[in-house]
């Protein structure tokens, strides 16, 4: 029996509250990247579109008001379509400490702001590809 190396990645939930950045993400992620893509602007909106989306891999944005990236991946586990779906934050604060936090929280990697489009797709499809031959 084959190992499986690689990881079906098709669909992307992406969570970010800036409008401007998010508009900036659906073009890199659909049109760049080819992912099909649901984006929410809240860690609310989030736990209503995941379950039945179904994502391939969720993209966090770490800061958010009400409720911010590591409380939304904590309530997104308690959901069965995304108990093991993988996490990358996607944030400014990028310091070593913090980025150890954000991998200790089960997030597989973290993705610095400002992302540039036109490498995102790759920065994720780089970081899945990392967690799968670990």
């Amino acid at each position: 029996m084959a190992l499986v190396t690689e990881v079906t990645l098709n669909k992307v939930l992406y969570v970010e509250d800036d409008p401007d950045i998010r508009a900036i993400a659906e073009l890199a992620l659909q049109d760049v990247g080819g992912f099909e893509a649901a984006l929410c602007s809240s860690g609310q909106q989030a736990l209503e579109v995941a379950p039945e989306f179904g994502p391939d891999l969720i993209l966090l944005d770490v800061m958010m008001p009400e409720m911010d990236g590591p409380e939304t991946l904590n309530k997104l586990r308690n959901f069965p379509e995304t108990r093991s779906t993988p996490v990358i934050f996607m944030t400014a604060r990028i310091q070593s400490s913090e980025i150890e936090e954000y991998l200790a929280l089960g997030a597989i990697g973290v993705i610095p702001k400002p992302f540039d489009p036109m490498t995102l797709a790759d920065d994720i499809r780089h970081l899945v590809r990392e967690r799968v031959q670990r």
